[in-house]
Parts: C-alpha cells; sequence; structure tokens
C-alpha cells in the first residue's frame, strides 16, 4: 500500500525540496503545494521507471559519497595550483578511455558524474554499448595510473553498491 502512495521516496523528498527552494521563502501554502507535488510527480512517472535500480549495500553510499567529496575539495586545490602557478609548456591534458565493468545504466550515471563533478576532469562520452567512458584530464602526467585510480577509487566501490 504504501508503495502505492509513495513510489519513489526519495524523489516525492527530493521533488518537495526543489520546490521549497525555487520558493525562496517558507510558507504553509508552499509547503503543502510542495508535498502535493513531492505524491503526485512521482504517481503520474511511474510507468516510465521500468525498472528500479537495485542498492547491494545503501549503507556504502555514505562512504562513497564521503570519497567524492574529498575529492573535490583536493581537485579544486590541485586545478588553482595548475592554473596559478604550472607554467602553460609543462601542462599535460589528455583523452582517457576508462574500459567499464559496470552495467547498471544508473550505476554509469553516478560514475559520470562523479568524474564531471571533480574540478580538472569531465566525462565526455559514453561507448554506444556502454563498455567504455572517454574522459578529458586538464592535467594527466600518467594516463594509465588515472584510469586505474578511477577504476579502483570509483568503479569498485559502486560496483559493491548497485547490483
Amino acid at each position: 500500500m504504501i508503495r502505492r502512495i509513495l513510489p519513489h521516496p526519495a524523489l516525492s523528498l527530493a521533488v518537495a525540496l526543489i520546490w521549497l527552494l525555487l520558493v525562496n521563502r517558507f510558507a504553509w501554502g508552499s509547503l503543502v503545494f510542495a508535498l502535493a507535488l513531492g505524491l503526485v510527480i512521482p504517481i503520474v512517472t511511474e510507468p516510465y521507471w521500468p525498472g528500479r535500480p537495485r542498492l547491494r549495500s545503501p549503507r556504502r553510499i555514505l562512504g562513497y559519497l564521503g570519497i567524492v567529496i574529498h575529492d573535490i575539495v583536493k581537485a579544486n586545490i590541485d586545478v588553482a595550483r595548475i592554473v596559478l602557478f604550472m607554467p602553460k609548456a609543462d601542462l599535460r591534458p589528455c583523452w582517457l578511455v576508462v574500459p567499464l565493468e559496470l552495467t547498471a545504466p544508473e550505476a554509469v550515471a553516478v560514475l559520470m558524474g562523479t568524474i564531471t563533478l571533480t574540478p580538472g576532469t569531465v566525462s565526455c562520452d559514453l561507448a554506444e554499448d556502454g563498455s567504455a567512458l572517454l574522459v578529458h584530464a586538464l592535467h594527466c602526467p600518467d594516463p594509465t595510473a588515472t584510469v586505474d585510480e578511477i577504476k579502483t577509487r570509483y568503479e569498485a566501490r559502486l560496483k559493491e553498491i548497485f547490483r
């Protein structure tokens, strides 16, 4: 019964919070409308969600988020050093092809988002069959080590989280 009312509880909460942020002020009417949107939108979009991602280990999500936040802060500092102090001649940008073992589209999307959110790297393309990811790195003296780091630091953890 609860799944019929709240088919996607996280989406319901996200829609309600986003509405409240868009309104940019708190009023009881806005809260009621936000909750109504949070209930109606997931119910209406339910047919377009044929398979929900199955999480093998939901508690590992917090650990993954901690690693991503740490890496984002560290990469911000590294990119600032590169931009401010590194001579242009020493800059080694490169394109990386990261072979993927992930099969769940949600896990691949999280990996691509993680790479793009980390300053200095951008996920540019996904192979049509989903077997590889094209990444651009601002400064990459050792491409093989960077690919290995993406695979061990992010992809391996995402394989543990998603089925």
